[in-house]
């Protein structure tokens, strides 16, 4: 798929919005002190997504989150991928390898919602800060590191929820992730998120 076909999913999620949140069409924009309460009262989650990737393809999966520093995208068929974060890393499995290709998760942008204690109101942390009919969006970086990539997150109210980030590698590639309803609270295995055993099951 080119990225015709990503212009197309990011049009369908804008005008999706709009039409199921009429009465926020000119919504205001949302506090980050707001955004930073409400991702750090998002303990567990899970869910499904849409992922429109820096080449233009789609795919889709469940993902689960267990905060701090957890979270798991699983990916529906025919696609042999994961990803997995936990224990301080980011695992990456495909189809091409019995190991996963591994990082540190605070070198990733996924770190900045994933920790303890999410601040967006930290200095030089939020480069961006915007409404665009009923969403709010920031644009975040680890302050000390704004090699790392930045995330795009989007946001609407009443109740606040988290609808899609955009993962910006700093290479110039960028990748969306667009969520379902997430189920929020309940039980999330720490399995999901234990990299090792992981490692195990996928090479059987």
């Amino acid at each position: 798929m080119d990225l015709t076909r990503r212009s197309v999913m990011a049009s369908a999620f804008a005008v999706g919005l709009a039409a199921t949140l009429p009465s926020m069409a000119f919504a205001q924009k949302l506090p980050l002190g707001t955004l930073s309460q409400y991702l750090n009262g998002l303990q567990t989650a899970q869910g499904a997504f849409t992922q429109v990737n820096a080449d233009g393809s789609v795919s889709t999966g469940t993902i689960y989150i267990k905060r701090p520093g957890r979270v798991r995208f699983e990916y529906a068929p025919p696609e042999k991928t994961m990803v997995i974060a936990g224990g301080g890393q980011l695992a990456v499995f495909d189809a091409r390898s019995d190991e996963p290709t591994r990082y540190p998760l605070r070198e990733t942008p996924l770190s900045i919602i994933l920790a303890d204690n999410v601040n967006l109101g930290r200095a030089n942390m939020v480069t961006g800060h915007t409404v665009d009919g009923p969403t709010t969006k920031v644009r975040a970086q680890d302050p000390e590191n704004p090699e790392y990539g930045s995330i795009d997150l989007v946001f609407t109210g009443n109740p606040v929820q988290l609808r899609q980030w955009v993962i910006n590698d700093g290479q110039g590639g960028s990748t969306t992730v667009i969520l379902g309803d997430l189920q929020i609270g309940g039980r999330v295995p720490e399995r999901l998120f234990n990299i090792r055993a992981e490692m195990r099951d996928w090479a059987n």
